[in-house]
């Protein structure tokens, strides 16, 4: 039987006006690719993974964070069993928009301890269960901060913290460095400090300003800020590589996420050897991860990926990578290529409200029972949008559950007064 329903018209002006307007839609429900069983990939992923509210807490949801632990964790099991990695208390966990610092070295443990249980299991088609985590300064209020000492210690606090775990680091860029950081100089004395003290290699983090608009200026200091542009991303770029040729045996990878895929390959281009580049395009990574082969180095020629759509459309990145691994390079894109305009849906303007789409997806396909966010960040996306997510969801093959998807469109249609029978 087919499945059809009313759903708000997306219109490109965003009027408050526009959007009235209702139109059938009948699911497709076509089935996700899916990995097959065994498939080691041969590029890195990790999935930054997002975290499941607590409904049911009795907090201030807007002051307080309340997590479902069970449920969290589970959606990393899930992505873990196809093969990918998670980089914990990232942003896409809300880091900054809602997790604080003591829920998210919380969220790191149960997570760390979770990837040995899990390890210890059934093999993976990675062979472990990676996890590497994020370390930041967002315990500090950056208006409190006043120098660059201060920006030290609260990385130190936290890059401890982790360690003593056994986490891997995924150095965060940090607000309070972007507010009193004044050149250059500044970025290179606080990440030469912490890279000279990192026991394995880590992870840089360089987020743009579109996913994090206190993080303007990133890299290169108040001094040195110009008008914008490509000059200043590029002044940026040179004050990051040189930082990572000064420790190359301490940096594991950069994650980049520019939403620019030709500065991304100009700098994967110029990384010491060995020095990987994470993708965190989330407009261009399927051409980004497949490569150009070019470059006299292995890693100059191709991205591994550190990405928040992983999380949304987790099954179908493990056999796109599945397929890559075996070099069956049209497959790879036959599957991934359709979840892209989802992608840029999900990602589009103002970036840093990506976070919903991305709990949306997992409620649509039953991975948590409820579309309730820390912070109530489930507010930051209209219904119009919501609408057209379900769509481009449907049409990249990304429900996991028809059915329950409909029936979760139409729960959301009603609490937003749209009852299944209307029309106009």
């Amino acid at each position: 039987m087919a499945l059809t329903l009313q759903l708000p018209v997306l219109s490109p002006s965003k009027g408050p006006t526009d959007n009235r307007q209702l139109a059938a839609y009948t699911l497709r429900g076509n089935a996700p690719a899916r990995p097959a069983k065994g498939v080691k990939f041969n590029r890195i992923a990790y999935s930054a993974a997002h975290v499941v509210a607590d409904p049911r807490a009795a907090i201030d949801p807007w002051l307080q964070c309340a997590v479902d632990w069970d449920a969290t964790i589970a959606y990393r099991q899930h992505l873990w069993s196809l093969g990918l990695g998670v980089a914990e208390a990232m942003d896409t966990a809300q880091r900054g928009m809602g997790l604080d610092w003591p829920t998210s070295l919380e969220l790191i443990r149960r997570s760390l301890d979770a990837a040995r249980d899990f390890s210890a299991g059934p093999s993976t088609s990675s062979g472990q269960a990676l996890v590497a985590s994020g370390c930041g300064t967002d315990h500090l209020e950056p208006e409190d901060v006043t120098t660059v000492d201060q920006v030290i210690a609260g990385y130190e606090e936290q890059m401890a913290a982790i360690e003593k775990l056994g986490g891997k680091l995924v150095v965060m860029a940090s607000r309070a460095l972007a507010r009193v950081a004044k050149s250059p100089a500044d970025y290179e004395r606080v990440y030469d400090r912490i890279l000279s003290q990192a026991r394995q290699p880590v992870v840089l983090h360089w987020l743009g300003e579109m996913f994090d608009p206190a993080l303007a200026g990133y890299w290169r200091g108040s001094d040195q800020v110009g008008a914008g542009g490509a000059a200043d991303v590029d002044a940026a770029m040179d004050t990051a590589l040189g930082i990572i040729a000064a420790h190359p045996d301490k940096v594991d990878g950069i994650k980049i996420s520019l939403l620019d895929k030709d500065k991304e390959i100009a700098m994967r281009r110029r990384l010491p050897p060995g020095v990987r580049m994470y993708t965190g395009d989330d407009f261009n990574y399927a051409e980004l991860i497949a490569g150009d082969g070019a470059g006299p180095e292995p890693t100059h020629g191709k991205s591994d990926a550190l990405l928040g759509i992983f999380d949304a459309i987790a099954p179908a990145a493990s056999a796109a990578l599945g397929e890559l691994a075996q070099g069956n390079v049209e497959k790879f894109h036959a599957i991934l290529g359709p979840t892209v305009p989802l992608s840029r849906h999900i990602f589009a303007a103002p970036t840093r409200f990506y976070k919903t789409g991305v709990v949306f997806m997992a409620w649509l396909n039953g991975h948590q029972s409820h579309f309730t966010m820390v912070g109530g960040q489930q507010s930051t996306r209209s219904l119009p949008h919501l609408a057209q997510l379900f769509r481009l969801a449907d049409e990249a093959n990304l429900l996991e559950h028809p059915e329950l998807a409909v029936r979760r469109m139409k729960t959301l249609l009603a609490l937003h007064g749209i009852e299944s029978g209307d029309t106009k």
